[in-house]
């Protein structure tokens, strides 16, 4: 590489599997560019900004758009769009010029499994150095998939009980509302629904189906009835979860492709549209440790555009545990996107009820038989303000604390899940998959109760809780485990503060 490259801070990636040979030269390829803030990031605790004021202040400066057409447009690499408040570019060219451009040899790949990878790379990324203090981040390049959903479909003779969604606004004893006039985005990397299959769920709980409309990204598309048992059960759980809490609700369901990039541009697109939406739900993610650090720290930056705006994004902490799926022998990790600190990380429990009244509430552990919910503290992120006081404990074999993960939960345990309705059938799904939706949908009803876009909840729910004492609008939860983590008093790395109960617009710093 000569000196005229610069390498991409955090873009390095490892290789796996078995390349088979250099992707042909001819075959198009695009990928997105972040470009860098044009001064410091939105405060997070700062009142919500209409879009408008938002672009004035954050978006990116034209000269460096401009920058990015020309010096890569004499590498045979052009810009297809842009999106200035989200510093996005997205770019275009065959792989021979996007490997020249960018300093990297794409590969196809056999991976261990035995399945065929199209295009990975490994090692850095480089840009020319006219974009050395310009590009942040280069995504996309490499197409292995990056995240991986978190629904668990139970089977029937392993399910105790199930609930519907409204069961679960009783119980949680949310404030009466439907939603009416906010909007909810909900982030997919696969699958689809059927407008059948949501007119069939609604119509049998008495609900007016809501207004559900798809929206493809990066060439991502609603492609329904391929997956009942994956993606499609998250989609349609992810609706109709959300759809029966806020029914009066708009619910825009973003597709992109399961890619660093894809990911990104989901969350920047939903996070930019008009209108603004009230909450953003991702059931997505991936350990914190299998993420570049660019794709990390761009990502995390989008979620906190989104809370700039007034967003509330909730997100699924895991279903593997404390070890988040780790294959190295006994290591602790967080889900990211969950340990983002602008993101609302939802947990999981086990719960039982007699109607309305909850018979037994505990942290979701179904052992080696079923998952459990993650949670922990993140490697990579600092202990935000808001949790400063509430016990969070030292990073594994360290002496300093980060970000705890979640901060809340909710019903999560397939053997007391959700009854959903997908590709034609009724099922019962569970995982922190279903509480990112649950929570969303109550962040729809107590924005339409409060008048206002709710941003980051933390700094509201942690308001005066220290280390072994409960929090206003939860209900703690303090048994069980997650495996390295148990839960007590207070906040934990199992539920964080706890479920919700009696959440009014009060409790969330409104008025009405």
């Amino acid at each position: 590489m000569t000196n005229s490259m610069h390498a991409i801070p955090g873009s390095h990636r490892e290789a796996v599997g078995t390349a088979i040979g250099q992707v042909d030269p001819t075959t198009v390829v695009e990928a997105t560019l972040v470009l860098r803030r044009p001064g410091q990031a939105p405060p997070a605790d700062a009142p919500a900004l209409s879009r408008e004021e938002f672009a004035q202040t954050y978006a990116a400066a034209p000269a460096d758009i401009e920058a990015v057409t020309d010096t890569l447009a004499p590498l045979g690499v052009t810009v297809v769009s842009h999106n200035a408040a989200a510093r996005t570019v997205r770019v275009r060219g065959t792989a021979a010029a996007i490997g020249e451009a960018f300093g990297v040899q794409l590969q196809t790949t056999e991976l261990p499994d035995g399945r065929r990878q199209e295009r990975m790379r490994s090692g850095e990324i480089y840009v020319p150095q006219a974009l050395a203090d310009i590009v942040v981040a280069v995504l996309g390049l490499d197409d292995r998939e990056q995240a991986r959903h978190m629904s668990q479909v139970a089977t029937a003779d392993a399910v105790a009980t199930s609930f519907t969604p409204l069961q679960l606004a009783s119980i949680y004893s949310m404030p009466e509302a439907d939603g009416a006039g906010e909007t909810i985005a909900i982030i997919e990397l696969g699958g689809g629904f059927a407008q059948s299959d949501l007119d069939h769920y609604f119509g049998g709980l008495k609900l007016t189906t809501p207004k559900v409309t798809a929206v493809g990204v990066d060439g991502g598309t609603n492609v329904a009835g391929q997956a009942p048992n994956g993606a499609d059960g998250e989609v349609l759980l992810d609706i109709e979860v959300s759809g029966a809490i806020a029914p009066g609700a708009d619910i825009l369901v973003y597709f992109a492709p399961n890619t660093d990039a894809g990911f990104l541009d989901a969350i920047t697109t939903a996070a930019q549209a008009e209108p603004t939406p009230t909450a953003m739900s991702i059931s997505w993610g991936q350990s914190e440790d299998q993420w570049t650090a660019q794709a990390r720290t761009a990502m995390d930056d989008a979620i906190a555009d989104a809370v700039a705006l007034g967003v509330t994004v909730t997100v699924a902490a895991g279903d593997n545990g404390s070890g988040d799926n780790d294959t190295t022998g006994g290591s602790v990790h967080v889900d990211f996107p969950a340990s983002s600190p602008h993101a609302l990380a939802c947990g999981g429990t086990s719960l039982k009820a007699d109607g309305t009244t909850v018979v037994s509430e505990t942290v979701w552990n179904d052992g080696t038989s079923g998952g459990a919910t993650g949670g922990g503290v993140s490697d990579v992120f600092p202990l935000p303000s808001w949790q400063a006081d509430v016990g969070v404990p030292e990073r594994s074999g360290t002496t300093t604390s980060g970000r705890g993960v979640p901060d809340v939960a909710g019903d999560a345990d397939p053997q007391t899940g959700y009854q959903v309705y997908v590709d034609g059938q009724a099922m019962v799904i569970g995982g922190t998959s279903a509480v990112a939706p649950l929570w969303a949908g109550l962040v729809a009803r107590i924005a339409q109760l409060t008048g206002k876009r709710l941003g980051l909840l933390q700094p509201t729910l942690y308001s005066g809780v220290v280390a072994g004492t409960a929090a206003k609008a939860v209900r703690d939860i303090t048994t069980g485990n997650n495996g390295a983590y148990a839960a007590g008093p207070g906040w934990d790395a199992c539920t964080g503060l706890g479920v919700p109960d009696a959440a009014t617009a009060t409790a969330f710093g409104g008025t009405a």
